[in-house]
């Protein structure tokens, strides 16, 4: 009857030795698990870092465009009135060039102006001339 019990005993350390290994797989299955967890909850961290930086990054390009549009809308408004304002003034251009006596008006007083910077120029010139 011993030879009956020593392989019981011999299957009882095998099994012991087995139920040892099991207890090693567990324990490193959930080290590994617990590695996981941890490479994971870094990844989720750097996620949410990341969009709360395209988040910000949005928001101040939607500013800058906000901003932007509003000085096109300034710059049309200001092109829109200067626009009213030169035509205005060629109205008033092509009413004094209608007339015929506001024609000769004209060229009265741009002969007086030539006139009067030749004789400017011609006097400045020959004060130059005395040193």
């Amino acid at each position: 009857m011993n030879y009956r019990r020593e392989p019981r005993a011999a299957k009882a350390a095998l099994f012991d030795g087995y139920n040892g290994l099991e207890e090693g797989l567990r324990t490193s299955s959930s080290y590994s698990h617990q590695t996981n967890e941890h490479d994971n909850d870094k990844a989720v961290d750097s996620l949410q870092d990341r969009v709360i930086f395209l988040k910000r990054l949005t928001g101040d390009i939607h500013e800058e465009v906000e901003s932007h549009n509003r000085f096109l809308d300034q710059m049309g408004n200001s092109m829109d009135s200067s626009r009213g304002v030169m035509s205005g003034t060629m109205d008033r251009f092509k009413r004094v060039f209608e007339k015929k006596s506001n024609k000769q008006m004209c060229k009265l007083v741009s002969y007086f102006v030539v006139s009067f910077l030749a004789v400017y120029f011609l006097i400045r010139a020959a004060g130059n001339s005395k040193y």
